[in-house]
């Protein structure tokens, strides 16, 4: 995949998008199908990392949009954005295991880094990422991300964002300064 080419359409999700990517989400993340990508979690988790109410509730969330990628007529990355005041919040970020590892992940990123410095005026990005992801935390350091060791728990009992298979999950803060373009 040529990420690269000017065929990716990125767009705000809508209601008729929910089922498409709770499937892409499900398949970056769970399940046989994420071991075809490098972002799997299925070794410390089983169940579902999302679905249609989560996905539905991102979507219609005052200041908050879900940015979803397209590419030949098919979804293939998301993210959701989230105004928070003098930041923004990246997450539910998903790329098609088929198509990891070509520079889309860099490329929504930096469209996600861009609407929060154009639409929003602010000046850091944050996410929370599993800890015990160092493959993943250190692709995010790459992309100018710094881990600040603030842990929050992991929600043990509620199926909704899994079923751990370790006793050690938490999530930890990374945060990136933006470059917000002069008023």
């Amino acid at each position: 995949m040529d990420t690269a080419a000017t065929d990716l359409v990125f767009r705000t999700a809508t209601d008729a998008d929910v089922d498409e990517l709770v499937a892409l989400i499900e398949s970056a993340y769970r399940g046989d199908s994420s071991r075809a990508g490098w972002t799997t979690e299925a070794d410390i988790l089983e169940g579902q990392r999302t679905d249609p109410e989560g996905v539905r509730a991102v979507i219609k969330a005052a200041d908050s949009r879900l940015i979803t990628v397209e590419q030949d007529g098919r979804v293939v990355a998301c993210c959701q954005l989230a105004h928070r005041g003098d930041h923004a919040y990246f997450g539910m970020f998903a790329v098609s295991p088929a198509v990891q590892g070509a520079g889309l992940g860099r490329t929504v990123m930096a469209e996600a880094e861009r609407q929060a410095r154009e639409d929003w005026g602010v000046g850091e990005m944050r996410m929370t990422v599993i800890s015990v992801r160092e493959d993943l935390i250190a692709w995010y350091e790459r992309r100018g991300y710094r881990r600040t060791g603030r842990m929050t728990p992991f929600p043990y009992g509620d199926e909704r964002f899994g079923i751990p298979r370790r006793d050690d999950l938490q999530f930890e803060l990374l945060v990136k300064a933006l470059a917000v373009p002069p008023a």
